[in-house]
């Protein structure tokens, strides 16, 4: 597969599967349009929550037949039971059964509808899309899984993924985790481990190794990872069908205005903060960070994605306060002296590519893990809570931009973040896969011929 300055180009029919929430759809976009421009016909399988979106990139869009409309606005009201399980790891374990693992038969079954009419040659999922060891068993094709999360695969090195841990560097530390690794599997992952092996099973297929993630990784041909190892912690028992990309972005035209205000050429410091789209809940981060600062000499850019947004504008009527639904990113932050985040990994990892340092607070839907990298790579300040205070912030805030390491620190992963180009590692990746499967199914189809 070359762009057009190579002049071959492909029609391979490629269709991408995404859990209905920003960060798992909005990460691929920029490679589901590279592969658009190289001839491949793009087709996307989602909620209807993304049918504006896909016909905006001129994807076609697929919708869910069987598979319930649940989505990252709904969810909540979709399983009310959810507000009895108060811990982390209960909420953790809830959502790992109801929303991700007991969905994939009506999803298959969707994605079995769909081929009856679009013959795929190749699937790209995002790695929470737990219908990726069927697919290649069902189909006969490739799968590329997306890591639009941090990695969860299992390692000695590592504590259990999905606590918010770091590595240890002791003997009693190491000792500890491997207690953990224990307890885990026996507490955390068990009922759902079965649950998913059960279903895997049913369709006579044999799941690999591992708890439900294991699965996951082990399952795809390769696993594309968004980031690069420097945000990663160090293991030596990695897959090897695991391979970084640097950061997986949304598609952009460059065809829109870039956004600007008069005040950022005013003042001296500049903040943003977000609590994402999924978060509705202004009082965990928006509110803190915007009574920290209002009437003070620091901008701060506030995006709600849409929650109560007039509310807040009335309430910090500030000079120095600009509250907006939505903003790009790309816009805002070569402009900007810290992020305030709960720690969105798509946006985690824009904030470094633009030398942004961090100050994170965030527990749930797997954020945790996010904010312990950052944490840990010293690229800013977790906070380890997700209802951090007004001096919280405001002390987190002033140490990341005065302490010159933090930007020291995002410089240099974002300078190894440079040498990585997602589309055309994403390119090559598509490509050998492809070849790979020609001749393997060639190599098939002679032996059958050969038997008759």
């Amino acid at each position: 597969m070359q762009q057009q300055t190579g002049t071959q180009r492909t029609n391979a029919k490629i269709l991408f599967v995404t859990m209905p929430a920003d960060g798992h759809f909005n990460p691929l976009t920029g490679l589901a349009k590279h592969l658009q421009s190289l001839g491949c016909d793009v087709r996307w399988y989602t909620q209807d929550l993304y049918k504006e979106k896909l016909a905006k990139l001129q994807i076609q869009h697929y919708p869910c037949v069987y598979a319930p409309q649940l989505n990252q606005l709904n969810f909540e009201q979709f399983f009310t039971d959810r507000v009895k399980h108060k811990s982390q790891l209960a909420k953790f374990r809830f959502d790992l059964e109801h929303c991700f693992i007991r969905p994939v038969p009506a999803i298959l079954k969707d994605i079995e509808d769909i081929h009856a009419t679009f013959r795929f040659d190749l699937v790209v999922a995002d790695i929470m899309s737990f219908c990726i060891p069927l697919i290649k068993a069902q189909f006969n094709v490739p799968v590329i899984a997306a890591g639009i999360i941090p990695l969860m695969e299992t390692s000695a090195n590592l504590p259990p993924a999905g606590m918010g841990l770091v590595p240890a560097d002791t003997l009693p530390g190491k000792i500890k985790h491997k207690v953990l690794h224990a307890i885990t599997n026996a507490m955390v992952f068990k009922k759902v481990n079965a649950i998913f092996r059960e279903i895997i099973a049913g369709y006579g297929v044999e799941a690999p190794a591992g708890n439900v993630f294991d699965i996951l990784y082990r399952s795809a041909d390769v696993v594309l990872q968004s980031g690069t190892p420097g945000f990663e912690y160090n293991r030596n028992d990695m897959s090897a069908n695991i391979q970084f990309t640097g950061p997986l972005l949304p598609y952009s035209s460059g065809t829109k205005a870039a956004w600007f205000d008069e005040r950022i050429a005013v003042y001296n410091k500049m903040i943003l903060v977000t609590q994402g789209t999924v978060e509705k809940d202004i009082n965990k981060i928006l509110i803190p960070t915007l009574e920290a600062f209002k009437n003070s000499d620091t901008l701060v850019i506030a995006t709600t994605g849409g929650a109560h947004t007039a509310a807040l504008k009335r309430k910090y009527a500030c000079q120095n306060i600009i509250i907006e639904d939505f903003i790009p990113f790309a816009d805002i932050m070569p402009f900007a002296n810290a992020y305030v985040t709960n720690g969105g990994y798509g946006g985690t990892l824009l904030s470094v590519q633009h030398h942004l340092p961090l100050v994170v607070a965030g527990v749930h839907e797997g954020k945790n893990e996010i904010c312990a990298r950052v944490g840990f790579f010293k690229l800013g300040i977790n906070l380890k809570t997700e209802t951090p205070s007004p001096v919280q912030i405001k002390n987190a805030v002033e140490k990341v931009i005065n302490d010159t390491s933090y930007a020291q620190n995002v410089k240099r992963l974002a300078n190894e973040f440079a040498c990585y180009n997602a589309n055309t590692i994403f390119e090559d990746t598509v490509k050998k896969l492809l070849q790979t499967n020609k001749t393997s199914y060639r190599k098939t189809y002679q032996q059958q011929a050969a038997t008759l």
